[in-house]
């Protein structure tokens, strides 16, 4: 199968694909996105979807974790590691709300998670949300670069380079690294984190920011099990170190 290409996106509203093998709930989701002026995509497995995102690259993805054929997380992971759409905004919308299940929804590359049985405009002011913080970034162009040691970032074009090998970062990653890069040695708590980079407006909880900085870590540290760039400061939250960058 061919890697996905960027499609251009036409008409002023949002469009929103859809993921979901129940039919009535994805037609109560299509009804309420609509009625908020979104165009809505359908598709009711995760081989639907993944054609239909080729075809036409959504602004944003409700996505259910249990599809058959291949399941939700495993497109979610799919989609983080294609170049067109690893900023994609993706909100999960599944019945198992336990912890584990939510930190492996985040830990996959969801931006958001929302359990079954849920409220149809908490949904929508969820993907508002996470189409906020999307938009806010903008079309890539010509920004500041941050170069030190083996760590390169493009803040223009979301580019981010470790020893020279460039790496997949979601946009949550690229911003919460970006913050740490710009703020430097200064320890930040969950809650201010969630705040400055999250947004005040997005619905998560502070155990998302340990998902994140995780996942970051994975992608920037010689050896993420004994970190040297992204410190935990006990009890307390983290800081970044760029000394460890050489």
């Amino acid at each position: 199968m061919s890697h996905l290409e960027p499609a251009e996106r036409k008409g002023p509203q949002p469009r929103v694909l859809v993921v979901e093998d129940e039919d009535d709930i994805r037609t109560l989701v299509r009804y309420n996105l609509e009625q908020e002026g979104f165009r809505v995509d359908e598709a009711r497995d995760g081989a639907g979807a993944y054609e239909s995102i080729r075809r036409r690259l959504p602004d944003a993805l409700v996505l259910d974790l249990m599809l058959p054929g291949m399941p939700g997380l495993e497109l979610c992971q799919k989609l983080r590691a294609e170049a067109a759409t690893h900023l994609l905004p993706i909100v999960m919308l599944t019945a198992k709300g336990s912890e584990v299940d939510r930190i492996l929804g985040l830990e996959m590359g969801a931006d958001d998670y929302i359990v079954k049985p849920f409220s149809p405009r908490e949904l929508v002011a969820r993907i508002r949300a996470v189409l906020r913080r999307a938009n806010a970034q903008g079309a890539p162009a010509a920004g500041p670069v941050y170069e030190r040691g083996r760590l390169r970032m493009d803040m223009g074009t979301y580019e981010v380079f470790v020893d020279g090998k460039q790496r997949q970062l979601c946009l949550r990653e690229f911003e919460l690294l970006r913050f740490f890069v710009e703020h430097p040695m200064r320890v930040y708590s969950r809650e201010q984190l969630l705040d400055l980079v999250w947004g005040r407006d997005v619905f998560v909880e502070p155990r998302t920011v340990d998902v994140h900085v995780r996942r970051l870590r994975r992608q920037i540290e010689r050896d993420d099990s004994k970190p040297e760039l992204i410190l935990t400061v006990r009890s307390v939250g983290y800081r970044f170190n760029p000394q460890a960058l050489g």
